[in-house]
């Protein structure tokens, strides 16, 4: 399997991964323009924008659109991240030129109708009143935005109601000038796709537009902080992060390894001294994620009114005692455990051209998988064990709480744990 990127003169890119074998292709464009691009009175519109890219263009209608792809037996899709917004298709190799086509088509020439954006945001209101019904969707939010105070990468996807339903036909277009330029986005293909035919096809869909520089998000502060909100429900809902290294620093891959030994799989130590040994919970992990410039270690619990205490403290000493004891078995396994998902997931063309999608968004290539392997093969267990120090005693923390919690410790009571 052969990785190939190319540019157009306009700045848009194009990265490609033939995979033998395979009759079926994934293909997408990635738009840098997520969450955290939005000014404050835009907070939720990348995702509105999303929204509104399927419901008719200049030559297809919303279900013309759909028939297009499923006509020939595939599907198209979208999200909207915090920092890229994509949309995507997975159709057979015949038909590639065609999802190359829709995609362009829903990207480039979107015609807001005023019904059809009236309808599409009593949708979205919808969406988000059922994330709000839904406790372990609503608290990554808060933990969000206490992590990140005031600013882009701690606002909602979503965003607020009263935003959503004030948005107009002239800030969705806005939105797309300020940033669907080129050199905001990246073709990217897997699967059975000629890298030759893309780049043809690509030239006559986007090489006409004209280069322009996308606007820098805010640099992001973790400034920590703490919600909590009483509410009568079967279960207390218990989220910590921790700020942790954005995806340029190659020390995520030790804040990757360390998460999975502290809480990423039946073997990890929270799942085995929380739920195994002392019952407390049925679901509890840990887990990093990253953005450009910042990152955060998350653990999540759910537990019952009358245990949540315990568990939260018990997170914190197991936190501590991994700086403490970490073993190069543990590591080993972790890093196994990380290796395995990566190299199994790339077994799908979609997340194949994600990656590639994604890592020359971050980095404007794309490393080899071998690269990437021998980094993960190259943290130490005493790396692991002082990442694991900064953790449990220097990291500065964000703390979210829902349900019946009031006999849930306070960040504050959390942070004099730490430091004893």
């Amino acid at each position: 399997m052969t990785v190939r990127q190319d540019q157009l003169k306009n700045g848009f890119r194009i990265v490609s991964e033939h995979m033998p074998g395979l009759q079926s292709a994934a293909i997408g464009i990635w738009v840098t323009a997520g969450g955290r691009h939005e000014r404050i009175e835009q907070n939720g519109i990348a995702h509105f924008l999303e929204h509104m890219a399927f419901k008719g263009t200049e030559r297809r209608s919303a279900l013309q659109i759909a028939e297009a792809i499923e006509d020939v037996g595939g599907y198209i899709n979208a999200y909207t991240s915090r920092e890229v917004t994509a949309y995507y298709a997975r159709v057979l190799k015949d038909d590639v030129a065609l999802a190359m086509d829709v995609i362009g088509d829903i990207v480039l020439n979107p015609i807001f109708d005023p019904r059809e954006i009236e309808v599409e945001r009593g949708v979205i209101l919808q969406e988000i009143g059922q994330a709000y019904d839904t406790p372990d969707d609503v608290i990554f939010d808060w933990l969000q935005e206490q992590s990140y105070h005031d600013q882009p990468l701690g606002r909602t996807i979503l965003g607020p109601t009263e935003r959503v339903s004030a948005f107009s036909r002239e800030d969705l277009s806005g939105f797309v000038a300020e940033h669907y330029g080129p050199e905001q986005m990246i073709l990217s293909a897997a699967g059975a796709v000629d890298h030759d035919a893309l780049m043809k096809t690509a030239e006559a869909l986007f090489g006409h537009l004209q280069p322009r520089k996308g606007l820098i998000p805010e640099t992001a502060r973790f400034t920590g902080g703490e919600a909590r909100q009483e509410k009568e429900l079967e279960q207390a809902h218990f989220a910590l992060a921790l700020e942790s290294p954005g995806y340029r620093d190659d020390a995520i891959y030790t804040a990757q390894i360390y998460s999975t030994a502290l809480g990423g799989g039946m073997s990890s130590r929270l799942f085995q001294e929380v739920r195994e040994t002392r019952g407390l919970c049925y679901t509890i992990f840990a887990q990093t994620g990253a953005y450009a410039d910042t990152g955060t270690t998350t653990i999540y619990a759910g537990t019952s009114a009358d245990q949540v205490a315990e568990l939260a403290t018990i997170t914190i000493d197991e936190m501590k005692r991994a700086a403490e004891d970490m073993s190069a078995e543990e590591v080993a396994r972790a890093r196994a455990q990380m290796k395995a998902g990566m190299l199994m997931g790339l077994e799908s063309p979609s997340n194949r051209a994600e990656r590639l999608a994604r890592l020359v968004q971050i980095w404007g290539n794309v490393p080899s998988l071998e690269d990437t392997v021998a980094k993960i093969d190259a943290v130490s267990t005493e790396d692991v064990r002082v990442f694991a120090e900064q953790m449990a005693v220097q990291a500065p923390a964000a703390l979210a709480l829902y349900g019946p919690v009031s006999g849930a410790p306070t960040l504050s009571e959390l942070q004099e744990r730490r430091a004893a």
